[in-house]
């Protein structure tokens, strides 16, 4: 496997696909199950309502997009993309034991094969960290929602206290590389994660990043367990640039 970086994509989608059919196991048992509360209250904020489309990026094994299906009833449509497709095979099987009808298909957030204004509602969790131009995906991912809409990032980030901060990196220096990789064989890519979570912008740095692309109008960021991650939600503006 080549060098783990958001610079080089194609070790970061062999490091997914050599560790998909572990990854439910390995994030319950790393997060303690906190992850699905994360994405819940992801899917709360987004304000989704009856017959809104869905755009789930990096979607990985569907979690996030499946819990937005729940959220229509059985109405409107949720589709799953990432550029993994060992990740998008284990979503696939998921939804047909389940009977989902959400819709997976391989795409970059990068390069959206979605017309504009298409979705009501697009987000990504725990992928835009590993993004090789994040403002690019952030362009991306405001171009496809419609004027109002919403678009949602769950992602590490660095806790603001000392203390959290010392806590947390003795669980992602340490234990967590060792869990992970029990769990998964693939040490390096829990490494990985540990890293990449340290070096990537948050709070007002990432919203820095959105604001960029001219493509918001309001952004507001939540915060969870003492920082160790972070929701964005922001409004695509009613004048959204034209591409």
């Amino acid at each position: 496997m080549d060098e783990l970086t958001a610079q080089n994509p194609s070790s970061i989608r062999e490091m997914f696909g050599v560790i998909s059919k572990r990854y439910d196991l390995a994030n319950t048992v790393l997060s303690w199950g906190i992850h699905r509360r994360w994405k819940k209250r992801l899917v709360r904020e987004s304000g989704v309502k009856e017959n809104d489309w869905v755009l789930d990026c990096a979607t990985g094994t569907g979690d996030l997009a499946f819990l937005f299906e729940a959220a229509l009833r059985g109405t409107g449509q949720v589709i799953g993309s990432d550029f993994c497709e060992p990740m998008l095979e284990v979503a696939s099987q998921k939804a047909k034991r389940s009977g989902s009808s959400t819709r997976f298909e391989q795409a970059d957030v990068m390069n959206l094969p979605y017309p504009d204004s298409q979705f009501n509602i697009a987000s990504i969790s725990f992928g835009i960290r590993n993004v090789k131009e994040p403002q690019k995906a952030l362009d991306q991912l405001g171009r496809v929602v419609k004027p109002g809409g919403q678009v949602l990032i769950l992602e590490f980030g660095q806790p603001h206290s000392r203390l959290m901060a010392a806590l947390f990196s003795f669980y992602s220096n340490w234990l967590l590389p060792w869990i992970g990789g029990w769990i998964s064989g693939q040490r390096q890519a829990y490494r990985y994660l540990q890293t990449s979570s340290a070096a990537f912008p948050c709070r007002d740095q990432f919203l820095e990043i959105a604001k960029r692309t001219g493509r918001f109008s309001k952004m507001r960021t939540i915060s969870f367990q003492g920082g160790i991650a972070y929701l964005y939600i922001l409004q695509v503006s009613s004048l959204n640039k034209l591409t």
